[in-house]
C-alpha cells in the first residue's frame, strides 16, 4: 500500500522547460533547495524590516526630543515593554477583532495623552501670575 504523504519538497517546484538535460529542476535563488531559499529570503526581510523600523522610530523620536533624549528614549525600553509591543503587532496582524482592539487601545491612548496636554497648559496658564499695571 502506497503512502499519500508527499516528500517535504516534492510538489514545491513546478517542472518547467527550465529543467537541464539531466532532469535537474533550476530554482530561482542562490540556493538549488527552496527551503533555503526561502529561509535566506525570510531572514533578509526581517533584517531590512528591522533596519527600515529602527530608523523611522529614531525619526519620529528625534522630531520632539534633542539626540540624546531620543537616544534614551529608545534605548530605554525594557523587556516588558518590547514584549508588548510584540505581542501587541501580533495581535493586531493576525485578525481583524485583534487588529480592531489594539487600534482602539491606540486611539484612547492618544486622546489620553493629548487631554493630559491640555491639562497641563490650562494649569500653566492659571498659575502665571498676572500682568502687572503700568505706571
Amino acid at each position: 500500500m502506497m503512502s499519500s504523504l508527499k516528500k517535504p519538497s516534492q510538489g514545491l517546484v513546478p517542472v518547467s522547460a527550465s529543467d537541464d538535460e539531466s532532469g535537474e529542476v533550476r530554482v530561482l535563488g542562490p540556493s538549488t533547495n527552496p527551503a533555503t531559499n526561502l529561509l535566506i529570503a525570510d531572514i533578509v526581510l526581517r533584517g531590512a524590516s528591522s533596519l527600515f523600523r529602527k530608523q523611522a522610530e529614531k525619526g519620529i523620536v528625534s522630531t520632539s526630543q534633542d539626540e540624546q533624549g531620543a537616544r534614551d528614549m529608545l534605548d530605554g525600553r525594557g523587556i516588558l515593554t518590547t514584549l508588548a509591543l510584540y505581542g501587541a503587532s501580533k495581535l493586531a496582524t493576525r485578525s481583524v477583532p485583534g487588529l480592531a482592539i489594539v487600534a482602539g487601545g491606540l486611539l484612547a491612548k492618544t486622546l489620553y495623552d493629548r487631554g493630559k496636554s491640555i491639562e497641563l497648559r490650562r494649569s500653566a496658564r492659571s498659575k502665571k501670575p498676572a500682568s502687572e499695571p503700568l505706571d
